[in-house]
C-alpha cells in the first residue's frame, strides 16, 4: 500500500523548482555583466544580513595560542595577529561596509542630481557662479578633503558617510548638469513652458525622468568608487573604527606582516574588496550597454 506521507515530497520540489524559475526570470534579458555583478553583490548582502547565523567561528573571538595560523583545514583563510579567525571576520565585516557606502553614495548622488538639475536648467549667473563652484569643490583631492573632515569632526560612520557625499556630489553634479543642457533643448519641455508649468515642475516632473538612466549610472558607479573609498579611508584609521571586522582595518592590521609571509590576513581581505569593486562596476558597465542598446 502506497504510503501517503510520500506525497507532498513533489509539492516541495515543484515549489522550489518554481521559486528557480523566478530568480532565472528576474535576470532573463540582462546583460550578463549584469547578472555576474549582481550576483556577487547579492552573495556580500546575504553576509551581512545573515553572516552571523554561519560563520564557523566567533568572529571577535581571540586565541592567542593560533595568532597568524596559516590557511588549513580548521581555518580555511588562517587566524589573524590575535587568533581569530579571517574568513569568519570577512563575512561579518562586510556589515559595516554595505551599510556605509550605499548611504553615502544615495546622499552625494541625490545632492548631485538636484544641484545638477537645477544648474542645467537655469543659464545666466546661476549656472556660471554653480559651475564654478563645482570646479572648486572638484579641485581638493578626495584624500585631503576626507583627511580634513575626519581629523576636525572625528572619525566615525555618520563622518565617513558625509565626507563621501560631499566628495562625490560635484561629480555627479557636473554629469547630471550636461545631461540637463541637452534635455532642455526638446521639444517636451518647451511644450511644458508653453503649458504654464514652473520651473521646478518642468526639472522633476518632465526633466527628471528622461535623464533616471544617467543618474541610476552615476548611481551604481559611485557606489564601487564609495567600497573602495571607505575601505582606503579605514586602512589610513580615518575610516570605520574598531572593534568593526572592517576589511580596510583588517588589512591594516596585518599589512605589517607581509614580510614575514603572512600574506593571508591582506590577500583575502583585499579580494574581497576588489570583488565588491568590480561587482558594482560590472552592473554600471551592463547598464550602460543596455540603456544604449535601446537608443
Amino acid at each position: 500500500m502506497t504510503d501517503l506521507a510520500e506525497f507532498p515530497a513533489p509539492r516541495r520540489a515543484a515549489v522550489g523548482l518554481a521559486a528557480t524559475r523566478r530568480i532565472g526570470s528576474a535576470f532573463a534579458g540582462l546583460p550578463p555583466s549584469v547578472v555576474a555583478g549582481s550576483l556577487v553583490l547579492l552573495f556580500w548582502i546575504a553576509c551581512a544580513l545573515f553572516g552571523n547565523l554561519f560563520v564557523p567561528y566567533d568572529p571577535y573571538a581571540e586565541d592567542f595560542l593560533a595568532m597568524l595560523t596559516p590557511p588549513d583545514a580548521v581555518h580555511w583563510f588562517g587566524t589573524d595577529q590575535l587568533g581569530r579567525d579571517v574568513l569568519s571576520r570577512i563575512v561579518v565585516g562586510s556589515r559595516d561596509i554595505l551599510l556605509v557606502a550605499p548611504l553615502a553614495t544615495l546622499a552625494g548622488v541625490t545632492a548631485g542630481s538636484i544641484i545638477g538639475l537645477v544648474l542645467g536648467y537655469f543659464d545666466g549667473l546661476v549656472d556660471a557662479i554653480g559651475a564654478r563652484l563645482l570646479d572648486t569643490l572638484m579641485a581638493f583631492p578626495f584624500i585631503v578633503l576626507a583627511t580634513m573632515t575626519l581629523v576636525a569632526i572625528g572619525p566615525s560612520n555618520l563622518t565617513v558617510v558625509l565626507v563621501i557625499a560631499i566628495a562625490y556630489a560635484p561629480l555627479v553634479a557636473r554629469t547630471v548638469r550636461a545631461a540637463v543642457r541637452e534635455q532642455k533643448q526638446r521639444d517636451y519641455v518647451s511644450a511644458a513652458r508653453l503649458g504654464g508649468e514652473g520651473a521646478v515642475a518642468i526639472m522633476f516632473l518632465e526633466i527628471l525622468p528622461n535623464v533616471r538612466e544617467t543618474i541610476l549610472i552615476e548611481l551604481v558607479t559611485r557606489l564601487g568608487y564609495a567600497f573602495f573609498s571607505i575601505a582606503t579611508l579605514s586602512f589610513l584609521g580615518l575610516g570605520i573604527q574598531p572593534p568593526s571586522a572592517d576589511w580596510g582595518l583588517a588589512v591594516a592590521d596585518g599589512y605589517g606582516f607581509l614580510t614575514g609571509g603572512k600574506w593571508w590576513v591582506v590577500v583575502f581581505n583585499s579580494v574581497a574588496i576588489v570583488s565588491l569593486v568590480m561587482a558594482t562596476n560590472l552592473i554600471a558597465q551592463g547598464i550602460g550597454a543596455f540603456e544604449n542598446s535601446d537608443v
